[in-house]
């Protein structure tokens, strides 16, 4: 790399903490040198792009895969003849030059590793003719733990080197702590559904197979019918695989559970269902929807004494599909609805509410949380807008 590439990356030290590097995809393809106007200008420009080259692996965290695609690029990045990465045990992968020196690199990063700190040292090779003579290892550290060590290895001792190597390292480590929190943010995804699973109330399990059970003797097939869409209303609830589904699922499993509960309130409950199928592909986070539905059969409708009504709508709203449910059962004050939006209305009231507003933010953004109306004895609609598309919400 040229003096001018390693200047741009010790001054862009401060964008690379911050963040990282995000391009957008015009900047995917390499630039003409005819495109840039001063070699500064084309020295940024290669160093940023080589920089988004690297980040992507790295965001599946520090291992052997993510390190050996991300090697070559961090070298390039840092115009060095050798560099490695590690972990806190071995070399995850050698770059370069001199790959003897891989045999006593543990030993010699034991400082940085221990103490967090940046340091230099002697590569001690006896080879005479390995160029490797001098060395600098900068630690990866997430949530100011130590995970590893980048070494960036060179003929001769380098100040620029050892600034650039600590900066290019103080980037990899925001990578990995993207990563972590991409991690950290699906397994509170995976214990809120395993919330929502938990709140699939056991009278509702009870009531369903009561309800299938009455109509063995009178109805036999309608009994069969009835234990198949149970069958497959619990094998939906309680599938392992995916944090997101696709409306169309979504919806098939609420028909599911709203059989059920119309085979125990029987005329009692009339529900209307309004679909647009050019939203039926559209993904979403599993497990969204059913619960704002349960939430409409149990605190709306099933104090009512006369005839109830629930009215659900998935329509097309251009970049977004939208999904209002609306009943008109006893409806809520709109303060207690505050209180349980902000999770203090107990464990066991309005959880379904709380946690689908939750992950809705979590996945799309504050925009997209739910908007509830209601009053006492109102009735209650609840309007859920989902994006058509959005990185990494894909239905399975």
């Amino acid at each position: 790399m040229s003096g001018a590439a390693l200047a741009v990356l010790i001054v862009l030290g401060p964008l690379l903490l911050a963040g990282g590097f995000v391009l957008g995809r015009r900047t995917a393809r390499p630039a003409r040198t005819s495109d840039v106007g001063t070699p500064v200008e084309h020295a940024t420009f290669e160093t940023l792009h080589t920089a988004s080259l690297a980040a992507p692996p790295l965001r599946a965290g520090l291992t052997e895969e993510s390190a050996r695609k991300a090697a070559r690029r961090l070298r390039s990045l840092l115009g060095t003849d050798a560099l490695c990465l590690t972990d806190r045990e071995r070399v995850l992968v050698w770059d370069g030059l001199g790959e003897h020196h891989g045999r006593h690199v543990m030993d010699q990063v034991r400082a940085p590793l221990d103490s967090g700190r940046d340091t230099a040292f002697a590569s001690g090779c006896g080879d005479l003719d390995c160029p490797l003579r001098w060395a600098v290892a900068a630690p990866l550290t997430v949530d100011h733990r130590v995970l590893g060590t980048l070494v960036a290895y060179a003929p001769r001792e380098s100040a620029v080197l050892a600034r650039a190597a600590g900066e290019v390292a103080r980037w990899v480590s925001v990578q990995l702590e993207l990563a972590e929190l991409d991690r950290s943010r699906t397994r509170l995804i995976e214990a809120e559904i395993k919330a929502l699973r938990a709140q699939i109330s056991p009278h509702f399990i009870f009531n369903s197979l009561a309800a299938i059970a009455s109509f063995v003797r009178t109805d036999p097939e309608r009994a069969r019918e009835l234990l198949l869409e149970f069958a497959d209303f619990t094998r939906y609830s309680f599938r392992r695989h995916g944090d997101f589904t696709t409306l169309a699922d979504e919806l098939h499993s609420i028909d599911q559970y709203l059989a059920l509960v119309r085979a125990r309130f029987g005329e009692r409950l009339s529900v209307t269902l309004q679909v647009a199928p050019e939203v039926l592909p559209v993904a979403m986070p599993f497990l969204c929807l059913q619960p704002l539905v349960e939430n409409a059969v149990k605190h709306g409708l099933e104090g009512a004494v006369t005839r109830s009504r629930i009215t659900i709508s998935a329509l097309d709203a251009g970049a977004e599909a939208e999904v209002v449910i609306e009943d008109d059962g006893v409806g809520m004050e709109p303060d207690r609805l505050r209180r349980i939006l902000r999770g203090e209305g107990g464990p066991s009231t309005g959880i379904g509410l709380l946690n689908v507003d939750e992950r809705l933010r979590q996945v799309y953004g504050d925009e997209y949380g739910l908007v509830i109306e209601t009053g006492v004895d109102a009735g209650t609609k609840i309007t859920v807008r989902i994006p058509k598309y959005r990185a990494g919400v894909h239905g399975t």
